[in-house]
């Protein structure tokens, strides 16, 4: 009888233990400006936290930024018009929590994986790994595979790797959201991740319909932040899309990450280290931006699972390839495509300056053919560009030299095989095909 009952109790104890409950109760003593001081609950940073007002029978949500004291700061996800003093502030346990499956597949979330879509409610499993460590250094698996992204230019110039991890850097206008539309059709992807932080409410179904397409959105999940929504969700955003594509290589896809805008999410943390009382460094940023931006990019890339390719905007501020995140960017990732804007003014698209344009790992993924291909091309494209002024004006007398007149006879070729249509995608193989009978 006694064992009996020690069972019962100890079956009604652990119920208790396992039970989802709030944590703590807080209370709002505070609100000045976007930052919202609670006295409680026993929180932790990157919490979230429910904002319960008794008067207006609303629910507000929050996530914990910073301490002050034995005060919490909050800042909200969502509006605060109805958060006042004496509001009941309840910690939530399900903050590093992630929807997964391919119940995903075509859906668009916000950064709470909440579904905006009007498709009903997302029929998706849950994981944890919100806030989830980078995989450790010797756990990756060495990048040796190409990645086709169907972009002619990219493919052949600036040849990308499966995990690899790159940015596209380029001033407002010049076509990012274009050239992430074509790579999502036409990468070689298992599984598309969009991240559309701080977008014009606009340009997400304008991305959808006319940049990824049915055929692209078929295998996309697309997690979005607009710019009207505050600092926290543009980096929930962030977070979940890339917690989204560790889950989907863990499984062993062959995942392709991509984030318009990584500057906007810098933004963002600048937003909230300066609101919570951290002082600004470079141009304003503060320093956790530079030690957050590594930690985010570094949850990405190949392990013996599956693998994260992933392809960042860089919003560089006046065409300055130099400004303070683009220049720290370049230094985390593993190569970069540079967009110019007198190419874009041009009617040269995709506006890739590939000069620029740098990926590290072309000889790891490229075979020597190859290489000898994007070489001689370079080489010519570059011997061209530096006696552009000289052919221009006349000044240059054919046969002068044997290397500038190959250059000169070759440029419109090479200038026409670097354009694209956004409607037209080539396997990597036939670009590179291309590229020999232009360079041979």
């Amino acid at each position: 009888m006694i064992d009996s009952l020690h069972e019962r109790f100890s079956f009604i104890e652990k119920g208790i233990k396992g039970a989802r409950t709030h944590d703590k109760i807080g209370t709002v003593r505070k609100v000045t400006g976007l930052i919202i001081e609670s006295e409680g609950p026993e929180v932790c940073i990157g919490q979230v936290c429910s904002i319960t007002s008794d008067r207006h029978q609303e629910t507000s949500e929050a996530q914990v930024v910073g301490f002050l004291e034995n005060k919490v700061l909050l800042m909200p996800l969502d509006s605060i018009h109805l958060i006042h003093p004496g509001c009941n502030v309840i910690s939530q346990k399900n903050s590093n929590s992630v929807p997964f499956g391919n119940a995903l597949l075509g859906r668009v979330i916000d950064g709470m994986g909440r579904p905006i879509d009007n498709k009903g409610p997302l029929m998706a499993g849950a994981r944890d790994g919100f806030y989830s460590e980078p995989p450790s250094p010797l756990d990756r698996k060495l990048i040796s595979e190409s990645f086709s992204t169907g972009i002619k230019s990219i493919d052949t110039f600036t040849p990308l790797g499966k995990g690899q991890r790159v940015g596209i850097f380029s001033g407002s206008g010049v076509g990012k959201s274009v050239l992430l539309g074509m790579i999502g059709r036409g990468s070689e992807s298992d599984v598309n991740v969009i991240s559309l932080v701080g977008e014009r409410g606009r340009e997400l179904k304008e991305f959808i319909e006319n940049d990824l397409g049915p055929e692209g959105m078929a295998k996309s999940i697309i997690v979005v932040s607009t710019s009207d929504q505050p600092a926290p969700m543009r980096i929930r955003a962030s977070t979940l899309a890339t917690a989204i594509a560790e889950g989907f290589r863990d499984q062993g896809s062959k995942v392709l990450l991509l984030m318009d805008s990584l500057t906007r999410f810098a933004m963002a943390q600048r937003e909230i280290g300066l609101a919570a009382g951290e002082p600004p460094a470079s141009r304003g940023y503060v320093p956790s931006v530079f030690s957050v931006l590594p930690r985010l990019l570094e949850r990405t890339g190949s392990t013996d699972k599956g693998s994260i390719t992933a392809i960042y905007t860089v919003l560089v501020e006046g065409d300055d390839m130099n400004e303070p995140v683009a220049d720290a960017v370049r230094g985390f990732l593993d190569g970069h495509i540079v967009l110019d804007r007198q190419l874009a003014n041009a009617n040269h698209f995709p506006a890739v300056d590939v000069l620029k344009s740098v990926s590290r790992l072309d000889r790891a993924v490229c075979t020597k053919d190859e290489i000898a291909q994007i070489s001689k091309a370079r080489d010519l494209l570059s011997t061209y560009k530096q006696n552009e002024d000289l052919i221009n004006v006349g000044a240059y007398v054919k046969n002068s030299n044997p290397k500038i007149d190959e250059a000169i006879a070759k440029y419109d070729m090479i200038t026409s095989f670097l354009k694209q249509s956004y409607d037209e995608l080539y396997p990597r193989a036939h670009s590179f095909e291309i590229l020999k009978s232009i360079s041979s």
